[in-house]
């Protein structure tokens, strides 16, 4: 038994688009709705100690220990910061436990703690 290619296209495209699976409904009682998921997930850190704070440029030199997530060995370096907030009231030789990223190609500080 034989099939015309345009009869089994039609039969695929049929099956397709009753085959679809509904749209489930959200409900409309905030109660029964499902929690959103939370990322338990923390926010890599590493120790540094502030060399220099360029608030004009919004960067931050520091010597830091190793960086997991972007499998950086100590170093001194320049990083920019995400938020030029990050560096009030950060002067060198504050000890500081920071998080960093390679944002759009820049290394980037994006959460500073100092310690004390």
């Amino acid at each position: 038994m034989t099939f015309a290619p345009t009869l089994v296209a039609t039969l695929f495209a049929t099956l397709a688009v009753t085959a679809a699976p509904a749209q489930a409904q959200t409900p409309t009682d905030p109660s029964t709705r499902p929690a959103p998921a939370v990322s338990a997930a923390p926010e890599p850190t590493s120790d540094g100690e502030v060399r220099k704070v360029d608030k004009a440029q919004g960067k931050l030199t520091l010597k830091h220990g190793p960086i997991k997530n972007l499998d950086m060995p100590p170093m001194t370096m320049v990083f920019k910061v995400s938020d030029p907030q990050l560096l009030e009231g950060l002067n060198p030789g504050d000890k500081i436990r920071f998080a960093a990223d390679n944002l759009n190609g820049a290394m980037t500080v994006t959460a500073v703690q100092v310690l004390k």
